[in-house]
């Protein structure tokens, strides 16, 4: 049984100094480079792949997610749907000194819930709410459906396709994006290399220093039968990072042209910094952006959707605007009330880097 190599590529410095590492440390032919495309990158990370492969020698294999049997379904869905309940706000209820007023089951039982307080759990009563107005019809209306189905059809991009298949954009609290784009094309394309027989290294380009949620992430780990998970570089820092590739391989070009991270264009984390920087240098992004909040509100049954909301929006979709707001307010200092005059003065061509590869 031989063990393959499968090194996740994004075109980043991460993932390009883990492939050099799976290069240098394991016979090239076990190496299985893999790129998983979302349809929402900038040019230049494809034109980088191609560098990568005509300098490393190496063939990457590009991963696209196909969501024409979900938009479909949920076509017949819509066309079909006839249902007649209602979903209505809520408000908690509180007693006359202001407690609040538990639950209770058709028995008169508290119900309660289990909770995680700190490092404990405990069992707390829910609280008691009631229906506030006269609510909303869960069916598609009949104008819905017909503004829908105009619309909704498999477009050949994954992430346009996935945001018109679940109705919505993702957030970060809800990043179904990684999964659906990401996460399933890669576990499947190791699962049908464990099918034909081999073991599977995935080599992950996972530092603990990039975020709180990764710093106890570990090395090496079975992930399950026959699939491990290996991250050379969770000690490592960014430093070390351009430091190691810098020997061979040139960075991508946008570390050059003020990214922090290269991936999604724009991504749903993006920072007001990073926002602006592409506005900026990139605005057909900004205007292909525009373009999908368009297709994907018309594919949903309010009528709007939203790509990024600002911090502490509370507004739905329909009274938030569009990207460009979200443009606006990245020109703004902080606080969002004035504008920043010194952001115009940065030339859109300038070398800029925070990782100062401009020196």
């Amino acid at each position: 049984m031989k063990t393959m190599h499968v090194v996740s590529v994004s075109g980043g410095k991460d993932s390009t100094a883990t492939l050099l590492l799976a290069l240098e440390r394991v016979p090239r032919d076990r190496v299985r480079p893999i790129f998983c495309d979302t349809g929402n990158e900038h040019t230049a990370v494809y034109e980088h792949l191609d560098y990568l492969e005509q300098a490393l020698g190496v063939t990457i294999t590009r991963l696209r997610v196909n969501f024409s049997e979900q938009i479909a379904a949920k076509r017949m869905f819509i066309a079909r749907d006839q249902r007649t309940r209602r979903e209505y706000d809520t408000k908690p209820v509180f007693d006359a000194e202001g407690n609040p007023v538990p639950k209770r089951d058709g028995r008169g039982n508290v119900i309660t819930r289990r909770v995680k307080r700190g490092a404990v759990y405990a069992m707390e009563p829910v609280q008691k709410t009631v229906k506030v107005g006269g609510g909303r019809r869960v069916r598609w209306t009949n104008k819905a459906k017909r503004r829908a189905l105009a619309v909704l059809f498999p477009t050949g991009n994954p992430f346009l396709d996935l945001c018109l298949w679940k109705g919505r954009f993702p957030s970060r609290t809800r990043q179904f994006c990684t999964e659906h784009l990401k996460r399933d094309m890669a576990v499947s394309f190791q699962l049908e290399l464990i099918d034909a027989g081999h073991r599977v290294v995935s080599w992950q380009g996972v530092r603990r220093d990039e975020s709180p949620n990764r710093r106890a992430a570990k090395k090496i780990e079975r992930i399950g039968p026959a699939l491990w998970a290996f991250r050379p570089l969770v000690e490592w820092n960014a430093a070390d990072v351009f430091s190691y590739a810098d020997r061979s391989i040139r960075p991508n070009p946008l570390y050059l042209a003020g990214c922090d991270r290269v991936g999604c264009m724009p991504c749903v984390n993006v920072s007001k910094g990073e926002l602006q920087t592409i506005s900026q240098r990139w605005p057909e992004h900004i205007e292909r952006i525009a373009e999908w909040e368009r297709l994907v509100g018309l594919a949903r049954k309010r009528g709007a959707a939203t790509f990024l909301p600002a911090p502490g929006e509370t507004r739905t979709a329909a009274d938030r605007g569009n990207i460009w707001q979200r443009v606006e307010w990245s020109r703004t200092t902080r606080g969002g009330r004035q504008f920043d005059l010194l952001a115009d003065l940065v030339e859109p061509t300038a070398c800029a880097s925070s990782y100062g590869l401009c020196a």
